[in-house]
């Protein structure tokens, strides 16, 4: 019911500027956060990369930033397998219109090829180059 409903809101939101309610493309990342003390230690993990005991979130939004799937993971788990499982969900779903989804290079390898072998979308990783310092946004 709140599936539902939160996807009949976000086509509403989508269609008030003229765009159709149902995107076609959208973006993947993941954010590792502290978990809470009441966070079971089966749930929690570290993260290598950022040093986070706790749980990671990989979401995917459209266009616009309207939450499409999230899937909260801990935060030991690969990028790359949470990533396919997240995409898995979301194009197996209701957005059958996704056809590309932007990454950054966590999201590289075999992931690519599953998208292109398994899945509809197509994932275009953008990468940033070697004169990029601290928080940049990536071109497309």
């Amino acid at each position: 019911m709140v599936k539902e409903s939160h996807d009949r809101l976000r086509g509403h939101v989508r269609e008030t500027p003229g765009r159709d309610a149902e995107p076609s493309a959208g973006v993947i990342d993941s954010r590792s956060v502290t978990a809470d003390a009441v966070v079971g230690a089966d749930s929690r993990g570290l993260d290598g990369g950022t040093l986070v005991n706790g749980c990671k979130r990989h979401v995917v939004v459209d266009t616009l930033g309207l939450p499409l799937a999230v899937v909260v993971t801990a935060a030991d788990t690969g990028g790359r397998t949470a990533a396919q499982a997240v995409l898995t969900r979301i194009t197996a779903g209701t957005h059958h219109r996704l056809n590309l989804v932007r990454a950054d290079g966590g999201c590289t390898g075999s992931l690519v090829e599953h998208c292109l072998a398994a899945l509809a979308p197509v994932l275009a990783i953008a990468k940033p180059t070697d004169d990029m310092r601290g928080f940049v946004v990536l071109p497309k």
